[in-house]
């Protein structure tokens, strides 16, 4: 059994997606990536590796693991017994 609310996370993904969206021609889009911007911030502060280039993942740093398992756990904990 997972430790996070899926529920939780789907709000999230969805408020993201959201966040990082333009209006365009009648319609909402959204990438289905996250926002340059915001990857680029992390990679500022060291929560992440380099985000340009390639690749479709990033690789988080001890203080990016750390921060972002706090981060989870307060956002997506399941509170179920």
């Amino acid at each position: 059994m997972s430790a996070f609310s899926e529920k939780k996370i789907e709000e999230a993904v969805l408020a993201l997606l959201y966040a990082c969206s333009v209006q365009e021609r009648g319609a909402r889009w959204s990438w289905k990536t996250y926002d340059w911007n915001v990857t680029q911030s992390l990679f500022e502060q060291g929560f992440i590796d380099d985000p340009r280039g390639n690749r479709k993942s990033v690789l988080l740093s001890a203080e990016g693991e750390k921060i972002g398992k706090s981060l989870a756990e307060k956002l997506f904990g399941d509170t179920k017994p």
